[in-house]
Formats: structure tokens, C-alpha cells, sequence
């Protein structure tokens, strides 16, 4: 799946490469600066990703600059049961994919910061719903982080913070963007993986296939 994106710049997003692997390592690192290290993606993490599903694994390319990532699965996971990101992606290898899933697990996604607001994020995610429909999946899902929690961690629990999210009375900045692009919100998830920024937690969001992006 090549195709041009063009916003403020033209951007070229186009699956995953394997000479990708070590410049996406490194916008690892840039994108998730408080995430514990055992969580980040490496570069033999992605090289894995490429053998077990080459057409989830997509990049956007800004000439040679590599400024923005996905990596997503198949899986047949019950929405209702709870899972932690080192478990659902079998410790970040992707061996949990299942060719025969009807969902595609968004295990993460990322923007260089210096290239954020520019639509780039919403292009991934209609990238991933165009795969859907491609496979005849039911749709997407993902747990997006509380990544606003850190400036209210001293008069909300998170689970308080969390609440308001799901009800609307509380934005966040990187959950209500994704209801904007058309997520639906479905509940908490607690200590899913290792970052103060978000008080370990996000939210279960799911995107039917139908939707446009």
C-alpha cells in the first residue's frame, strides 16, 4: 500500500521497510521518552514484525526522514478481557499475530513531534482502516494512553481521571483526538504498561470497519 499523503509538505506513507528497522528504534525513543525501556520497540522487534505481517507495518517518510510509525496485528482477542501491551504482543515480537483475526490490534503509533498537527496520524489510521477493509476485518482496536494524566496525578486517581475521559468531561490529549477520528471509547485499562506520563493506563478504543477516517 504506497500512496502520497500531502498536507503542509508532501509525505509519502508506504509499508515498512526493513532498512526502516533502526530509524524507527530511534523515533522509538523520541516519540515515548517516559515509557520503561523493556516497552520500547526495537530495531530486531521490527525486523520480526516484517516476518510475521508485513502488509500491518506502515511508515511515513518526509524524503529520507523517517517521521512517523504504526505496527499492528491480527487477532481474534476478546474485547473484554484484559490484557497488559507486553502480553497482547507477545513482549513487543508479534508472535501473538493471527492470520485468521478479525480485528487489527494497533500496538502503537507515533509521530516525530517536530511533524505533529499536520493530519499525519489521522493518514496512518485511515491507512490501517483501508487494510481492514482490504481483509474483511471487523475493524480496529487500540489502547491509547492518558497521556494528560501527569498534571492532575496529585488530585485524581487515575481511575477518577480515567472516568472522566470516558464520560467527555475531561479531554485528553491524545485520547480525544482519536475519538475524533472516530474511535469509540469502551472502558479503562489499568496498569497496562510502564509510564508515569499516563499513569500506566489507557483506554480500550474500538473503530468499526465502515467508519470513514
Amino acid at each position: 500500500m504506497n500512496y502520497n499523503y500531502k498536507k503542509t509538505n508532501q509525505y509519502l506513507l508506504l509499508n515498512t521497510r526493513p532498512q526502516d528497522a533502526k530509524n524507527l528504534e530511534a523515533l522509538q525513543r523520541k516519540v515515548f521518552p517516559t515509557l520503561s525501556a523493556e516497552e520500547l520497540i526495537s530495531e530486531q522487534h521490527y525486523l520480526h514484525h516484517l516476518e510475521v505481517f508485513p502488509e500491518g507495518q506502515f511508515v511515513v517518510m518526509d524524503g529520507d526522514r523517517l517521521i512517523a510509525m504504526t505496527s499492528t496485528m491480527r487477532t481474534n482477542h476478546a474485547l473484554d478481557e484484559d490484557h497488559t501491551f507486553l502480553e497482547i504482543s507477545d513482549n513487543l515480537w508479534l508472535n501473538t499475530h493471527d492470520p485468521r483475526g478479525v480485528w487489527l490490534y494497533g500496538m502503537d503509533m507515533g509521530v516525530d513531534p517536530e511533524y505533529r498537527g499536520q493530519g499525519i496520524a489521522r493518514a496512518l489510521y485511515r491507512a490501517r482502516q483501508e487494510l481492514c477493509r482490504k481483509l474483511g476485518l471487523k475493524g480496529q482496536f487500540t489502547v491509547g494512553m492518558l497521556n494528560g494524566y501527569l498534571p492532575y496525578r496529585n488530585e485524581l486517581t487515575i481511575d477518577e481521571y480515567g472516568a472522566r475521559v470516558l464520560s467527555g468531561e475531561q479531554t485528553d490529549p491524545t485520547i480525544t483526538p482519536q475519538q475524533k477520528i472516530g474511535f469509540t471509547l469502551v472502558r479503562l485499562m489499568k496498569n497496562y504498561l510502564n509510564d508515569p506520563q499516563c499513569g500506566n493506563a489507557g483506554v480500550l478504543m474500538v473503530l468499526d470497519a465502515a467508519k470513514e477516517v
